[in-house]
């Protein structure tokens, strides 16, 4: 009877297994996933698949695909990057910014003013010597056609009091005044003694 208890509890776990259905041993319908770009088409689904298509930006078409871009696997670093990382192995002593050796604390502000001006190259923050200068363009530009705009109004109101001037004294019977003669401008001698009075 002790015999048949363990047997029994072994034939009852059995039982309580699932046991795949009939229905899951057939493979369903293929599915066929496409990245589509732009205005471009899914293509059609045929008997027995389904096409599931993810639309992309148009600009995306000939780049490589975004998790693809940026791995932090070491086998996408760059040469320049390991050789650099080789050219630190050992460096201690003076500007060397290490706690080994002596004089080791000495390159820690080198490193720090480098690193500083790297971040402001490569930074995506406002520059605004460049917008100054941007400003300073636009500004050029426009000055040469504001300039001309504002002497060809001055002419034409200078020509226009003129004519009005000339009107007002044919009406009044005077002639126009003639120009003053132009003689030569008389120079100075700034080191000359002034006649005493």
């Amino acid at each position: 009877m002790t015999r048949l208890l363990p047997l029994a509890a072994v034939a009852a776990s059995i039982a309580v297994l699932p046991v795949p259905a009939a229905a899951q041993d057939q493979a369903g319908d293929k599915v066929n996933s496409v990245i589509i770009y732009g205005d471009d088409e899914c293509p059609p689904s045929v008997d027995g698949e389904i096409v599931v298509c993810a639309r992309m930006d148009e600009s995306e078409r000939y780049r490589i695909p975004k998790p693809l871009r940026e791995s932090n696997s070491p086998a996408n670093q760059a040469w320049a990057q390991r050789v650099r990382s080789y050219e630190t192995v050992g460096a201690f002593g003076p500007m060397s910014c290490s706690p080994v050796g002596g004089g080791g604390q000495t390159g820690c502000t080198a490193q720090f003013i480098e690193a500083a001006y790297a971040a402001k190259r490569t930074g995506s923050d406002v520059r605004f010597s460049q917008l100054i200068a941007e400003q300073r363009d636009e500004r050029l530009a426009t000055i040469d056609a504001e300039a001309a705009d504002t002497q060809a109004r001055v002419e034409q109101v200078e020509k226009e009091y003129m004519e009005r001037q000339q009107r007002e004294q044919e009406a009044a019977g005077t002639p126009a005044p003639a120009a003053a003669p132009t003689s030569a401008p008389r120079t100075v001698d700034p080191l000359a003694i002034p006649p005493s009075p």
